[in-house]
């Protein structure tokens, strides 16, 4: 498929590259470790359910919403970048 300047397969490897990105951004924010029996944040007991259930648990389940709702997409770069800057 040609796609203007682009090598062969360069398409695909910055849809590859992006995936790949996302994985590991999802697996860096997993808990690792032993639970903690309270919360980091407010100090609450953190239930016996939820510390065997997420391994590595720090935060009660509002604090971790909380944390969740705040949070901003990690990155933002776009690999293909705009029409304009490849006509130039």
């Amino acid at each position: 498929m040609a796609v203007g300047w682009a090598r062969e397969g360069a398409v695909q490897e910055q849809i590859d590259a992006t995936i790949d990105d996302g994985v590991e951004l999802a697996r860096s924010r997993l808990p690792k470790g032993e639970s903690l029996a309270y919360c980091e944040e407010c100090e609450q007991e953190i239930p016996l359910a939820r510390r065997e259930a997420v391994p590595g648990v720090r935060l009660c389940v509002r604090c971790q919403q909380d944390l969740e709702n705040g949070q901003q997409k990690a990155f933002t770069f776009n690999r293909q970048g705009s029409k304009g800057s490849q006509m130039k």
